[in-house]
């Protein structure tokens, strides 16, 4: 009796694991299918709701798209970073270009947009500063760093951060941020 037992409560055990994963996969699947932006082409013959597979395959394509999109930026980025340092667009960088090119960094840029402050800092590799100063240094002006991100390409380090306003009625005074700033870096 107790082998029966123990079997039947062995199968109900595995019965609702089985159910509890397929409630999760299904609100995984909810979930990347909320991900998808309406404006992103649906399938010609789909109708309201979109089978599991087409959720599957269109996540797949949205995902195709994002990633060569994240390309195309980059490419646009590095031809602006190109224009912006005085290098030829098509041009791989020589020596003499490197020499001109270190020369100039690092480059500072502060933008104001009312609550928001975007810091974009162009260094090179050998130029040592640490990023938590410059965040210090923001939140020290009042502001909140939002995000800081920083990617290399060559021989120089591009870092981004994004600041928030703390007191919108106070106010940050960019002037101030931006020679500290200058102060820190150079």
């Amino acid at each position: 009796m107790k082998k029966s037992s123990c079997e039947s409560s062995s199968k109900l055990d595995r019965k609702t694991v089985e159910r509890n994963r397929r409630i999760h996969m299904k609100d995984l699947c909810f979930k990347l299918a909320s991900l998808i932006p309406p404006q992103h082409p649906k399938p010609s013959n789909s109708k309201d709701t979109l089978s599991q597979q087409n959720q599957f395959d269109l996540a797949s394509s949205y995902i195709k798209q994002l990633r060569e999109r994240i390309e195309n930026l980059k490419e646009r980025k590095e031809k602006a970073m190109r224009s912006q340092l005085g290098i030829d667009a098509n041009s791989t960088i020589d020596a003499d270009n490197a020499m001109m090119v270190r020369s100039r960094l690092p480059v500072l840029e502060l933008r104001d947009s009312g609550s928001i402050i975007e810091v974009m800092l162009i260094s090179g590799l050998n130029k040592n500063f640490m990023l938590y100063e410059v965040i210090s240094v923001l939140e020290e002006e009042g502001a909140e760093v939002i995000s800081a991100s920083f990617s290399t390409i060559g021989d120089k380090v591009f870092h981004s951060l994004h600041a928030q306003v703390k007191i919108s009625r106070v106010g940050v005074e960019t002037s101030t941020v931006f020679q500290r700033l200058q102060d820190l870096i150079y």
